[in-house]
């Protein structure tokens, strides 16, 4: 099974078809509003806006697991990533990424091994994994830069021909 087949709601509620992502390059982001790393929405956003002509999108994943960096409603989330970083790529509902309420999409995920070959839990808000047209998936720990050499490297190669 696809990680597109993966039943998900985008952050206002609504069901959110991964299959829109299908043929392109996804760079799935669990994220968090007050945390160090919450500044990365920056070069996410750059991502998006640079390569989404070409086959290619983030997904914000946004996760209250991690110090409670993400405690707020959906629409705070919503106004507080367009006003601050101008946020346009697609956001989820608010999940679980680790733990027995682990949302079937990082159930997937979270089996993809690291560069140093590590898979199990996501270590901390941030962690990016680059789902391929192929489905194939590249794992990105949190404090690895949306804009690093090894993504955009990485997110060039996968993008469809």
């Amino acid at each position: 099974m696809s990680i597109l087949d993966t039943p998900i709601n985008a952050l206002d509620g609504s069901p959110l078809d991964l299959h829109q992502f299908e043929g392109k390059s996804l760079l799935v982001v669990n994220v968090a509003s007050q945390c160090g790393l919450t500044p990365q929405y920056e070069g996410l956003e750059r991502l998006q806006q640079r390569y989404a002509g070409r086959g290619f999108s983030v997904l914000g994943v946004p996760c209250n697991q991690f110090g409670s960096q993400e405690p707020g409603s959906p629409e705070e989330i919503r106004t507080f990533c367009s006003t601050n970083y101008g946020v346009t790529f697609p956001m989820t509902e608010k999940v679980e990424v680790n733990g027995e309420g682990r949302h079937e999409l990082y159930e997937k995920l979270t089996a993809t091994p690291d560069a140093k070959g590590e898979a199990g839990d996501i270590t901390w808000n941030f962690e990016k994994f680059l789902v391929a047209p192929d489905g194939t998936v590249q794992r990105f720990r949190p404090m690895v830069e949306p804009e690093s050499e090894e993504v955009v490297a990485a997110l060039e190669a996968s993008l469809p021909s």
